[in-house]
């Protein structure tokens, strides 16, 4: 019910004039001193989304509106400290994540691409299995070792992506491109 006063006793007699270069100026102010978005918002009798372009224009840095964009070894180095025993609440006040929403989506995303690696396995593995029950020693070892060197495999991708992004250098050959003179 207050609301619904403050916006009948809104500051601006027609809120469907446009709002000056000085308004926005005092609102993006506002908002940057402290006052919650949705008091200007009642106030100002405006859209959300104006206030957020104006964030976006005319605001500093910490108070501008819209999503961080994580680098994959970002996600990997916050996906192995989950591993390694932090909770997903610790792991977003370390690393200044908003939402325990995103992190558990790349939890999941992770287990999705972990399970596809271990599903290009299997194919083989249940063809084999229809011909005789019990899968013998040899076919287990060579299991083990196809599932360390897809690990292994993984681990270098990781490495040489970690590589191209700190070095700024392709390192991966493309197709079709010359070797060098000895």
């Amino acid at each position: 019910m207050a609301l619904e006063k403050e916006r009948i006793n809104s500051v601006r007699p027609n809120k469907h004039l446009p709002f000056n270069k000085r308004e926005i100026q005092e609102i993006v102010q506002l908002i940057e001193s402290g006052v919650p978005r949705r008091d200007i918002i009642a106030k100002y009798g405006m859209h959300i989304g104006t206030l957020s372009v104006w964030m976006k224009r005319y605001g500093s840095a910490d108070h501008q509106v819209g999503h961080r964009v994580y680098s994959p070894t970002e996600k990997r180095t916050i996906l192995r400290s989950i591993a390694s025993g932090m909770t997903i609440r610790e792991v977003c006040i370390a690393f200044g994540i908003k939402s325990k929403t995103t992190v558990i989506t790349w939890l999941k995303q992770e287990q999705v691409e972990n399970n596809e690696l271990s599903k290009n396995a299997s194919p083989v593995v249940s063809s084999r299995k229809e011909k005789s029950e019990e899968p013998t020693a040899e076919i287990q070892t060579l299991q083990a070792q196809l599932e360390q060197a897809r690990l292994k495999i993984q681990a270098l991708e990781t490495m040489i992506d970690i590589a191209q992004e700190k070095l700024g250098v392709d390192i991966r050959k493309k197709s079709g491109a010359k070797q060098s003179a000895k």
